[in-house]
């Protein structure tokens, strides 16, 4: 398996894989993933845009991750900026990097390809702190949970809803930048 940084267009270029590798990872119906394409084709021409991809030796693949500055206007900044208070709005959404997408094919999944994503994506990143939603769940069984705590996301909102989505979320953040890994590589 290999780690590649994508420019947006090698996002694009790869976006029926892409969004195959979501609805695994996510369990979405196929009409929900139609309308996620051309939200995931937009946001490759965000400020900011940082992707990276796992990639089979066949270069098949088997995960990815992407994110970009977050700003006014942009739908799931305004959500999370309504819901805060005037402290954590400056706290977190002055200048973030928000990761949208981080996803392993399930098959996949376990093997450290979403910490590798994880940090590649934040040692890219620009911004002064990082934001991402993921479903709520029990953080101690949560594969995905325990990777962000894992990377010192903390708490910004706990089961929040947003529009159209009927499952509660929470949102999380960090600071950046993300430190140097130890000589041991942890």
């Amino acid at each position: 398996m290999r780690l590649v940084r994508w420019t947006p267009d090698d996002l694009v270029r790869r976006l029926d894989d892409v969004v195959a590798v979501y609805g695994e990872a996510m369990g979405y119906r196929a009409d929900l993933l139609e309308a996620r394409r051309g939200y995931i084709a937009t946001h490759s021409r965000r400020p900011g845009f940082r992707a990276v991809a796992s990639l089979t030796s066949e270069g098949h693949l088997a995960g990815f991750g992407y994110g970009y500055l977050g700003a006014s206007g942009q739908w799931w900044h305004d959500q999370v900026l309504r819901a805060l208070d005037g402290e954590a709005r400056q706290r977190w959404l002055t200048h973030p990097f928000e990761v949208v997408e981080l996803h392993v094919r399930p098959p996949a999944q376990g093997h450290g390809l979403g910490t590798r994503q994880l940090r590649a994506l934040l040692t890219m990143a620009e911004g002064d702190t990082t934001l991402l939603s993921t479903p709520e769940a029990d953080e101690r069984t949560s594969r995905a949970w325990r990777l962000y705590r894992r990377f010192g996301f903390v708490d910004v909102l706990r089961h929040f809803h947003f529009p159209g989505d009927e499952r509660p979320f929470g949102v999380l953040g960090r600071d950046l930048p993300l430190p140097a890994p130890e000589p041991d590589g942890s």
